[in-house]
């Protein structure tokens, strides 16, 4: 039996640049009823430990540095004992919410995470953040983008550390490539897929999403 997926709408804020907003963040968990993925377990950890219950929390992965995705990362981890895995280029992000440290572990792209017998691929997407980072289930045709790809278009680049024309260039080369019927499982909102947005590329670089 191939690993289920689960997801939690946690609520809290996010800081950058002098501003906050409040935001609701989805939260992600893979595997099956022994072991689990978590990614992005932005706020409320006891909720989202709550939902885990006595399964094994084989790691805890961020598609990205910003501090509503990773600021109770670090509690939640300690809670279920797993180690913390994020993409290196978004270390400065990190250091914001977490001085003089480092996550557990660094993200590469191409690396193969398993779980239940599930594989998740993560995939280098820089452009919301220069490590931002999302994870392919080809088995599940499920891809978790974080920040990167919504249902309506690109992540926010209007902030530090992002580039519009690298995200772009990120949903192009890397994700539009996928099967059209790749559910695109999101940081935040709907979900949507991968043949949804696609015709919509051009439309996005015209108006500077």
């Amino acid at each position: 039996m191939s690993a289920q997926i689960q997801n939690i709408v946690t609520s809290g804020t996010f800081s950058l640049d002098g501003g906050t907003w409040e935001v609701d963040n989805n939260v992600w968990i893979i595997g099956n009823q022994d072991e689990v993925f978590v990614i992005d377990p932005a706020h409320e950890p006891a909720k989202i430990k709550e939902v885990v219950g006595n399964r094994a929390v084989k790691a805890v992965l961020l598609t990205h540095g910003h501090d509503d995705h990773i600021r109770y990362a670090r509690e939640f981890a300690d809670l279920v004992e797993a180690p913390i895995h994020l993409n290196p280029a978004d270390t400065m992000l990190w250091q914001d919410v977490f001085p003089g440290t480092t996550a557990d572990h660094e993200i590469t792209d191409g690396q193969e995470f398993e779980v239940a017998g599930t594989t998740l691929v993560a995939l280098h997407t820089p452009g919301h953040s220069p490590g931002s980072t999302c994870f392919y289930v080809e088995s599940l045709g499920t891809l978790f983008s974080g920040d990167t790809l919504f249902n309506g278009g690109p992540g926010a680049t209007g902030r530090s550390h992002s580039s519009f024309e690298t995200i772009i260039d990120s949903i192009r080369e890397r994700l539009l490539t996928l099967p059209e019927t790749t559910v695109v499982n999101t940081g935040h909102g709907d979900a949507t897929t991968i043949g949804a947005e696609a015709p919509n590329l051009d439309e996005w670089i015209k108006r500077g999403h």
